[in-house]
């Protein structure tokens, strides 16, 4: 996927898919009959939360990296908070319904995991990003054309 991510509606998205999960967690269903189909929701949106993430990270010159930061920050703590709410006794495609739901789950929260602290490490402090230079030498050498 070379495109170019528009990372506000993705995350938009992810959140809706998120809301629709917790949705159907309130509902009296067959949790037999829609959970396969919800643990493949869950896949699509850690899938969709590692592609953000490695794209987030790849592109250091976001304007408004803090921004966004904060928005993938915002959509990994709904995720991490709908598996809290499956793995609950009290959810229909809870780990005691469903055995397998807890390997799931258990690999959906480490990923989230390791996705929270990579961007966690990614903000630069306030301090320092103001005491930096906008464009490095070397930059500045460059579209002076001085070698």
């Amino acid at each position: 996927m070379n495109k170019r991510i528009n990372f506000e509606d993705t995350i938009f998205i992810l959140n809706v898919r998120i809301r629709m999960i917790r949705d159907l967690l309130q509902l009296d269903i067959d949790a037999g009959l829609f959970l396969r189909q919800t643990m493949g929701d869950l896949e699509f949106i850690n899938s969709a939360l590692d592609m953000l993430n490695e794209k987030f990270l790849a592109n250091i010159k976001f304007l408004d990296r803090e921004t966004e930061a904060d928005n993938i920050s915002d959509v990994e703590w709904q995720f991490s908070q709908l598996l809290n709410e499956i793995s609950n006794n009290t959810s229909p495609f809870s780990p005691a319904r469903f055995a397998e739901t807890q390997t799931w789950i258990d690999k959906f929260r480490k990923d989230s995991a390791k996705r929270q602290k990579q961007i966690d490490e990614s903000y630069v402090p306030t301090g320092q990003a103001s005491n930096e230079p906008v464009v490095s030498h070397a930059e500045l050498n460059g579209l002076l054309g001085s070698p």
